[in-house]
């Protein structure tokens, strides 16, 4: 299965992970806009962005660029839906990391929830989710993921799944090596 032609739907008992689209705007903005998720969220190697994103106009650009993206073969993002509520609370983006470093070859999982989602259970639900899905999804050898020392919930979760913390370094684009990643094989 090659991601970046036909992206798969997964779904678990409590959510749907599916490619994101335009009408998932205003839900993403309750997301980007929250400030209390913005410390999860994993922004190394993007350029500057922060994925704060305050207004809807600002949520599309980035929606776009999304599109973009994709359709380029660089990442793919999927809406992560709560079947109760049916709304979109976060996204979940992967892409196949090809390097220099210990990381090359290796999935990059981020996982995007707002902060009433950053909760252990919820996470452990999406990190199992897809987790296991990514090789056959992105063609990696193991998966990646940053987690900060702060983010407790998110540790256990990951933990839970099988995630070890990496000794090594992420270098990116510009030389600067990032620490905070958690691998699976």
């Amino acid at each position: 299965m090659n991601i970046y032609e036909t992206c798969p739907t997964l779904e678990s008992e409590r959510f749907i992970l599916r490619l994101f689209e335009d009408y998932d705007c205003d839900d993403l903005l309750a997301v980007y806009s929250d400030k209390n998720a913005l410390p999860f969220f994993n922004s190394d190697n993007c350029d500057g962005d922060n994925f704060y994103y305050p207004t809807k106009e600002r949520m599309a650009e980035a929606i776009a660029f999304w599109r973009m993206s994709y359709e380029n073969g660089w990442f793919a993002r999927l809406s992560i839906v709560d079947k109760a509520t049916a709304s979109v609370i976060g996204t979940v983006e992967c892409c196949k990391r090809v390097s220099d470093d210990a990381f090359n070859n290796m999935g990059i999982l981020r996982v995007d929830v707002r902060s009433d989602y950053e909760e252990e259970n919820v996470l452990y639900d999406l990190f199992s989710l897809i987790t296991p899905k990514l090789d056959e999804m992105i063609g990696c050898q193991g998966v990646l993921t940053k987690v900060p020392i702060y983010a407790v919930e998110r540790i256990k979760a990951i933990q839970k799944v099988g995630f070890t913390k990496s000794e090594h370094l992420l270098i990116g684009k510009t030389g600067y090596a990032y620490d905070g990643y958690w691998t699976i094989e």
